[in-house]
C-alpha cells in the first residue's frame, strides 16, 4: 500500500500564489499517472490536472494558465503550482497516484487525506 501525504494548503487573498506537494511513500512500487483532484462543499471531486511518468501533463479548463502540476520522480513527489489564485479556488485538494507494485502487472490506485485551500479578502 502507497500512502500519500499532501501538504502546502493554507489561506491566500485572491491574486495569490499557493504551492501544493504531494509524497509517496510505501515498499517496492513505481508510481505512473499522479494527479490532482478538488472538492468544494456541496459540489463533486473534481479533476483538476494529471501528469504521467514521462512528464505529459492535462488540466481542467478552469485552471490553465494557472495552475502547473510537476512531479519528481526520484521524489516520487508532485506539485501543484497555483497561481493567480481565485475564490472559486476553494476547496479540499487531493492527490492520487497510480502505481505499481515490483513484479506486478496490476495498477493500484492510493489517495491522500487532502488539503485545504482557502482563498479569501
Amino acid at each position: 500500500q502507497v500512502q500519500l501525504v499532501e501538504s502546502g494548503g493554507g489561506l491566500v487573498q485572491p491574486g495569490g500564489s499557493l504551492r501544493l506537494s504531494c509524497a509517496a511513500s510505501g515498499n517496492a512500487f513505481i508510481a505512473s499517472t499522479m494527479a490532482w483532484y478538488r472538492q468544494s462543499p456541496g459540489k463533486q471531486r473534481e479533476l483538476v490536472a494529471t501528469i504521467t511518468s514521462g512528464g505529459s501533463t492535462n488540466y481542467a479548463d478552469s485552471v490553465k494558465g494557472r495552475f502547473t502540476i510537476s512531479r519528481d520522480n526520484a521524489k516520487n513527489t508532485v506539485y501543484l503550482q497555483m497561481n493567480s489564485l481565485k475564490l472559486e479556488d476553494t476547496a479540499v485538494y487531493y492527490c492520487r497516484a497510480n502505481y505499481y507494485n515490483f513484479g506486478s502487472p496490476y495498477e493500484y490506485t492510493s489517495w491522500g487525506q487532502g488539503t485545504q485551500v482557502t482563498v479569501s479578502s
